[in-house]
């Protein structure tokens, strides 16, 4: 069963706007977000620099960029468990 917002541990970026990711519940693995970056929010983060300038929002539990991008803990987490 998936939680409700499951609790991003972990981050790491890697090559090719692909992403490492740990969350509590023992998940983890890549997520592919070069289909995430389009619109205004986005589009900045094509940029490999900016891209890799992701964190871990402590209050949101999700990342989040400089911008002000962000992106929801609950889709990462269906990423991870795709791939």
């Amino acid at each position: 069963m998936i939680p409700l917002t499951p609790r991003l541990l972990e981050a790491r970026p890697l090559a090719d706007y692909r992403v490492w990711l740990r969350f509590a519940d023992g998940t983890e693995g890549e997520a592919d977000l070069a289909g995430e970056l389009w619109g205004d929010m986005f589009m900045p983060l094509r940029d490999p620099e900016e891209f890799r300038r992701l964190r871990i929002d402590p209050e949101l539990q999700t990342l989040v960029w400089p911008n002000g991008a962000d992106l929801a803990p609950e889709h990462l987490y269906s990423l991870v468990r795709r791939s």
